[in-house]
């Protein structure tokens, strides 16, 4: 695995309707965990994503299953950035729960590329954008 650099934190409280028949959250909300750090990350930084205009898209995702997560509780999920590319940027995730903050339950990571969603095709990483990642990763 390439560099990466701590950019962001967020709760995100386990809600009961996450779980399965299994009784553990079912291994398709972590992605949408890990989406929704993408998202308040972007929204940190001043990048909503605009349907009519640009932003990101994630042009692949995997997760890594280490350990059950079971409501109550809160996943705090700590968001790294890697390489930065002309428009793209590769992202990770670990998750790990508020009662436990040194146990890593899943590690997941994502190819984000930005794009033009008009034009369906990739467009330059914003110079704003660049510059945050470039400064994370500088440190």
């Amino acid at each position: 695995m390439s560099d990466r650099i701590l950019v962001f934190e967020l709760g995100i409280p386990i809600r009961w309707g996450d779980m399965d028949a299994m009784g553990h959250v079912n291994n398709t909300v972590y992605f949408r965990y890990m989406e929704q750090v993408r998202i308040s990350w972007f929204d940190s930084l001043g990048f909503r994503p605009e349907p009519s205009g640009e932003g990101p898209l994630i042009v692949n995702a995997s997760c890594t299953f280490a350990r059950e997560l079971r409501y109550p509780g809160t996943v705090i999920c700590r968001q790294y950035v890697g390489a930065i590319g002309r428009s793209s940027v590769e992202t990770y995730i670990d998750m790990l729960r508020s009662d436990d903050p040194d146990t890593i339950y899943a590690s997941g990571a994502a190819k984000v590329v930005w794009v033009d969603y008009a034009k369906k095709k990739s467009a330059p990483l914003p110079e704003a954008a660049r510059a945050v990642m470039t400064k994370a990763l500088a440190r």
